[in-house]
Order: structure tokens, then sequence, then C-alpha cells
């Protein structure tokens, strides 16, 4: 594999990952939006071939991710049918 190969397999699995939480996520308006803003913006440059600033953001999407777990603004693993309440 070359680095560009490389770049672009770690971000898709990253990427995966993230969206395997995000079905499980619920918390602060605020810090979902960025988290999911930024899944998507990872997928958009990854369908630009742009990978550096697809990596970017899927490191700040579990950035958020995990700073919102720290500081009690996201929790994950507590899904229900209508997340929608608690944003």
């Amino acid at each position: 594999m070359n680095l560009e190969e490389d770049l672009r397999k770690e971000t898709k699995k990253w990427l995966e990952k993230l969206k395997e939480k995000l079905r499980e996520i619920n918390g602060d308006k605020g810090f979902v939006d960025n988290i999911v803003a930024y899944s998507k913006d990872c997928e958009y440059f990854l369908e630009k071939s742009d990978l550096i600033r697809a990596f970017e953001c899927v490191v700040w999407a579990w950035a958020w991710l995990e700073i919102g777990i720290e500081v009690g603004k996201v929790e994950v693993g507590t899904a229900h049918a209508d997340k929608s309440q608690n944003r």
C-alpha cells in the first residue's frame, strides 16, 4: 500500500466506527450536531479525494464525541425510539 491508500483506509475505518456510534448517540444538540456535521464533511471530502481534510474531519468528529462524553453532554448506548427528546 501507499500513503494515499493507507490514509483513505484509515479514514473510512474511523468513519464507519463513528457511524455505528451515531446510531446510539444522545445528548446536547450542539454537540451532536457538530459530530454529525464533521462526519458528513468527512464523507464529502472522501468523495472529492481530499484525504487530508477527510481525515481531519473524522478526527474532529471523534474529538467532539469524546469531549462530549467526558463533560457529560453526550451519551452513547442510550438510544431510544425518539432521540430528539433530549436534543
